[in-house]
């Protein structure tokens, strides 16, 4: 496929004027608030994974609502002190998946917590979380749309904190070192890793990579592929409804989130991505109030940079744990 959105050069200066919420600082103060309400309840249950060298724990913790949130924790079975840290969220439709699957920070020697994601994990892995808050609203296939009339009700404001209290059940385990946490992930999970950013203090790097849920505004009109397209396809629907979802969106604009986040980041692009398109990537890091660099793959779709883009974050990472 072409290069499709706007020439590299326009892509590196767009900073689109994107409406924020008057009272987004309350409206996310108020829901984690809400959450922390309820004990973390976070329980570690060794499990035998198969791998000799790694050590798995089951992991459950309080998501939003006081909903319990699986996940594994991977640490180096030989390790000697507490760890830094990378918390790693999962791309749309993902779940956990088996406890060997995603191991890699652990072989690096991080202790490594992979989110489960309510409700999803039934296409590409498996997951084992149910989302037992859906609203009762029409929504189209998918989850880009439940809830999507109130922010209130929207699916993301359970996603977005869950992720943050699962940054906060990886810091409270004993192997883990609370200040040297990460926060990583894909797709959704990029854009998971950026709203985590963005409301959680004393992260020591954040990696997204291809981030999904950003720049809603031009992400709709711009792409027709999921997930972005199961939006226009409600709006086509629900013709009444475009301001209300428009308002809705706003709270979770990870464009928007990210001038609050002060962490280092490295940011990935795929600059014929059609899923996430380049110019909503770049809305994101041009925005982000932090320190910040940017890995651009000319010629890569939604895989961004795989295999290649992984060796540039441990390099990176390692730099900053001082490993």
């Amino acid at each position: 496929m072409p290069q499709f959105d706007l020439r590299l050069t326009e892509l590196r200066a767009y900073t689109p004027d994107l409406p924020v919420p008057v009272d987004l600082d309350r409206f996310w103060s108020t829901t984690l608030a809400e959450a922390r309400a309820h004990e973390l309840a976070t329980s570690f249950t060794l499990v035998d994974s198969g791998l000799t060298e790694i050590e798995t724990h089951d992991v459950t913790f309080a998501g939003f609502g006081g909903s319990p949130i699986r996940g594994w924790l991977h640490l180096p079975r030989h390790r000697q002190g507490p760890l830094p840290a990378v918390v790693e969220f999962l791309g749309y439709g993902g779940g956990r998946g088996l406890a060997h699957e995603r191991v890699m920070w652990a072989v690096a020697g991080y202790a490594h917590l992979v989110m489960d994601t309510r409700g999803q994990g039934s296409t590409w892995a498996v997951g084992d979380t149910p989302d037992r808050d859906v609203t009762g609203d029409p929504a189209h296939p998918g989850f880009m749309t439940q809830g999507i009339l109130d922010p209130a009700s929207y699916y993301y404001r359970r996603l977005y904190t869950d992720a943050v209290r699962a940054t906060e059940a990886a810091r409270s385990h004993p192997a883990v070192d609370p200040m040297r946490v990460a926060v990583t992930g894909s797709s959704q999970g990029g854009g998971l890793s950026l709203a985590v950013a963005s409301l959680v203090d004393g992260l020591i790097g954040v990696m997204p990579d291809v981030p999904f849920l950003s720049d809603f505004p031009r992400a709709i009109t711009l792409t027709d592929e999921d997930p972005y397209g199961e939006i226009a396809r409600y709006l086509k629907a629900h013709r009444d409804h475009v301001d209300k979802v428009r308002s809705t969106l706003a709270y979770f604009d990870v464009a928007v989130l990210a001038r609050r986040a002060g962490a280092p980041a490295l940011f990935s692009v795929g600059l014929m991505d059609e899923t996430c398109p380049p110019s909503t990537v770049y809305a994101a890091f041009n925005h982000y109030g932090g320190p910040k660099e940017i890995r651009e793959y000319p010629f890569n779709d939604h895989e961004g940079g795989e295999g290649f883009h992984q060796v540039a974050q441990l390099r990176w990472l390692a730099e900053r744990v001082g490993a």
